[in-house]
């Protein structure tokens, strides 16, 4: 098929490539990391160049071919993600099962392209608030209950940096992502969550307390620094 590359910005390779039965302008980046456009036969190169210039933030987000979502991943300690071609299919979609995030796409799109990726990561984010809602407060009740901790509330949010929070009145908000850790690092963020309901801020008597409810706190504190609250690409 007809194509051209292109470089966007200085430093970013394009290859738009036309295509008879393309109806619409679609944008992927391919597993080795392969920016790709495809366009109408009848439209100009420089009409998939703009449209790919349009989607420099989504492009340099996911430009790491790691953070591309792929099919059979796992997503949390429950799900793993699946994607199905449908002759059916207009448009792409998505459901979440007990065990399995299906993401149904038409045959004129590939998993790797902008509309089916931003369709699987909003199915895998509410797999993994469905999941943190069921496991994470009972975990937190267990872990304050056997320690002598209390806590107010706690609350299951997507948080952009932090795994977790407490304020001074020891209302606990978890991140949804804490379900990709290992679970001894999810008890490593509650449990430093809930000494924040004895001691607010960070100092030697937090890190004492800390120790005090869970051994190995130094090595726990320097794997969580591994780990992004972000999708992860393969678990």
């Amino acid at each position: 098929m007809p194509s051209k590359n292109f470089i966007l910005d200085g430093d970013l390779a394009v290859t738009i490539y036309k295509r008879k039965t393309s109806r619409n302008l679609r944008l992927s980046i391919a597993p080795g990391g392969k920016i790709r456009v495809s366009i109408p036969a009848w439209a100009s190169y420089s009409a998939g160049l703009n449209f790919a210039r349009s989607q420099q933030v989504w492009i340099r987000d996911q430009h790491n071919p790691t953070k591309l979502l792929i099919n059979g991943q796992a997503i949390g300690k429950a799900h793993h993600l699946r994607f199905v071609r449908s002759a059916a299919a207009t448009k792409t979609s998505s459901r979440v099962y007990d065990t399995t995030i299906a993401v149904n796409y038409p045959f004129t799109n590939e998993p790797d392209s902008l509309e089916v990726q931003m369709v699987a990561q909003e199915a895998c984010i509410r797999a993994l608030r469905a999941q943190a809602e069921q496991l994470l407060p009972g975990r937190l009740a267990a872990l304050a209950k056997a320690n002598n901790f209390a806590y107010a509330s706690v609350r299951i949010k997507r948080l952009k940096s932090r795994w977790g929070s407490c304020d001074q009145h020891a209302h606990i908000v978890l991140n949804l992502f804490l379900m990709q850790l290992p679970w001894q690092l999810i008890d490593y963020v509650l449990l430093h969550e809930l000494t924040h309901t004895v001691v607010l801020r960070h100092g030697p008597d937090f890190w004492q307390s800390l120790e005090a409810v869970l051994p190995d706190v130094a090595g726990l504190r320097k794997s969580i620094r591994d780990y992004q609250p972000i999708l992860n690409s393969i678990n």
